[in-house]
């Protein structure tokens, strides 16, 4: 059994949003906005109607992919403007990708601390929530201007729900279960080729199934760290990857992507983990509903994960799988480095975001 510290990391908490303010959009990752400004405006549109936020591009983040590709100190150059400028409250991925971690040679982690404001973002965008923890500063694991924002037939009340809970109001709130999800696929260029009757057009959803609690009894609160799987182990060796007192104490929220990676593959990042001394320093681990795994996968993941933290003599560890976060939909908004509370005996989750 680990030792948890008495005293966890104080991460600065970026002002809240309110109707009004003016959120960067920014392209971090992949620039392919571009080829579907169609979707793009859809998010902008649906932002302002439910919760009232402007949102403005980045001086780069419409250049497109062939600019941004070969210039990602332009992405990191979008980062710092919306950091250093007044009139910019708070910043939004617009979609993820597979190469933020280019930018970390050119990222400036002291304007971060200088400026917190409100980061959302997941899947690549695991590189930038990072390095926020990083600097000390929370950062949102949410959705994506592209994604959830943009969710075909308006925002989802979960995923707006989720938002407010953690970017508009000031009081702790309770994690809670989806009544729907899905995973379906959009035409995101549907717009762009004559047809945005088709963003109106609602995705099919699946009734809620709950979350599953795998093991531990015993209550845990601690601050959130995490991410995406596959994102952090490409961060994984650089001088992007948390410092051990970041994960020392940590409950652990992390999630696959559409990379669909096998249940064996995410064993081994545990066993990653489990060498790095991770595992037995954490304090309870959140996982994510697995993108596009069929229920022998699931299973098969789960005991995976069981596997690998009976061998790390972690099955007293608190586990919750099958959250609605990061690459499902409708999804929550988790701040990284806010206060969390895990209680299996009353099947809570309770963040002081």
């Amino acid at each position: 059994m680990s030792s948890i510290p008495v005293s966890p990391p104080v991460f600065l908490r970026p002002p809240r949003l309110v109707p009004g303010s003016r959120v960067a959009a920014l392209s971090l990752s992949s620039g392919f906005v571009t080829e579907v400004m169609g979707r793009y405006r859809a998010g902008v549109r649906q932002v302002a109607e439910h919760l009232g936020w402007e949102i403005v591009p980045a001086p780069n983040a419409l250049r497109g992919a062939e600019y941004l590709d070969a210039h990602p100190q332009a992405r990191a150059d979008d980062l710092h403007w919306a950091l250093q400028n007044p009139e910019i409250h708070g910043m939004v991925s617009i979609i993820g990708g597979d190469d933020s971690v280019r930018l970390l040679p050119h990222l400036k982690p002291d304007l971060i601390r200088a400026h917190p404001k409100v980061f959302l973002g997941y899947s690549d965008s695991t590189v930038t929530l990072i390095q926020f923890a990083r600097a000390g500063v929370m950062a949102y694991h949410g959705p994506a201007l592209l994604t959830d924002l943009a969710e075909n037939g308006g925002l989802h009340p979960f995923t707006l729900e989720g938002l407010r809970r953690a970017l508009v109001l000031d009081e702790p709130f309770d994690l809670t279960p989806a009544p729907e999800w899905t995973q379906a696929g959009e035409d995101w260029a549907a717009a762009d080729s004559g047809g945005e009757a088709a963003q109106h057009v609602r995705r099919p959803f699946l009734p809620g199934d709950g979350w599953e609690w795998l093991q531990g009894h015993a209550p845990a609160e601690v601050h959130l760290l995490g991410g995406c799987l596959e994102v952090l182990d490409m961060l994984n060796g650089t001088p992007g990857w948390p410092t051990p007192d970041l994960w020392r104490g940590a409950v652990l929220a992390l999630e696959t992507s559409n990379d669909v990676p096998p249940p064996a593959q995410v064993g081994y990042w545990l066993r990653n983990f489990a060498a790095q001394g991770i595992l037995a320093g954490a304090a309870g681990l959140i996982l994510a509903r697995p993108r596009d795994y069929t229920p022998d996968m699931t299973t098969s993941l789960y005991r995976w994960v069981r596997r690998v933290l009976n061998e790390a003599g972690r099955a007293d560890l608190p586990v919750v799988a099958n959250v609605d976060f990061g690459h499902t939909s409708p999804q929550l908004t988790l701040p990284i480095g806010a206060r969390v509370r895990l209680d299996p005996a009353a099947g809570r989750v309770t963040v002081w975001g």
